[in-house]
């Protein structure tokens, strides 16, 4: 019958928290009433829940300002690239002794000029999985095609005397299938030549901390946050969940 269903309904929304078995379950308005911090165990309702969707939790926190902001779509992305595709790669900057440089053109209404600079290990070319390249005036397809083949893929532009990373709205690097961002207020971006440091040792490792480091940026991290608004009868608790 209806009674029985929406018994059965109200079970299955009981949450028990697992942690702290050795507690006594407390009340919420109990809980509400204590200075924190404390531990406890509860018994309770989940009655609402944010966000709703669950592709909407994760977010990108910068531990040095403690700022959270939403993760860029891939068409914020595509449009910082198909801005600094306007400004075409500058000759004098290709083939230092750190990196080799390839340029050619798109065969396209606008003859689109792309130039990808491949960085060296004691003056040799590394194995594609472990490369990091550099890439000027590539779309958002031709940048997730690299990131299939080589290790490390950053976007950069040509200025008059040296290559610099993107917009930092822009992923300053792509590693497989991961965008990594750097905090527009705390990063201060120094010159790509900079990563030529990491070339010369003895076995570049490429890591994103690293790269990040000497590149000036102060790296955002992924992290999941939740709201949970959990009822037991003697009151509300509005709860939060962040992790990494």
């Amino acid at each position: 019958d209806l009674e029985s269903h929406l018994q059965r309904c109200q079970q299955l929304t009981v949450t028990v928290l697992t942690d702290h078995q050795d507690l006594n379950n407390t009340d919420l308005k109990t809980i509400m009433n204590s200075t924190a911090p404390q531990q406890y165990r509860i018994r309770a309702k989940l009655r609402t829940y944010k966000p709703q969707k669950l592709h909407q939790s994760v977010k990108l926190h910068c531990s040095k300002c403690n700022s959270l902001q939403e993760v860029p779509d891939g068409e914020d992305f595509d449009l910082i690239l198909q801005g600094s595709a306007v400004t075409a790669p500058n000759p004098e900057l290709h083939n230092t002794s750190w990196y080799d440089s390839v340029m050619w053109t798109r065969q396209d209404q606008k003859q689109r000029k792309i130039a990808i600079h491949f960085v060296k290990h004691d003056e040799m070319l590394q194995q594609p999985e472990d490369t990091l390249l550099m890439i000027e005036g590539g779309t958002l397809k031709e940048v997730w095609k690299l990131t299939k083949r080589f290790k490390c893929v950053i976007p950069v532009r040509s200025t008059e005397d040296d290559l610099e990373l993107l917009d930092l709205s822009a992923p300053f690097l792509l590693q497989s299938n991961v965008k990594y961002y750097g905090c527009k207020q705390c990063s201060s971006p120094k010159p790509i030549s900079n990563l030529s440091s990491i070339a010369a040792e003895q076995q570049p490792s490429w890591e994103p901390t690293e790269i990040a480091q000497v590149l000036g940026i102060e790296l955002l991290q992924y992290v999941f946050i939740m709201q949970f608004t959990l009822v037991d009868g003697t009151g509300a608790l509005n709860t939060y969940l962040f992790d990494y």
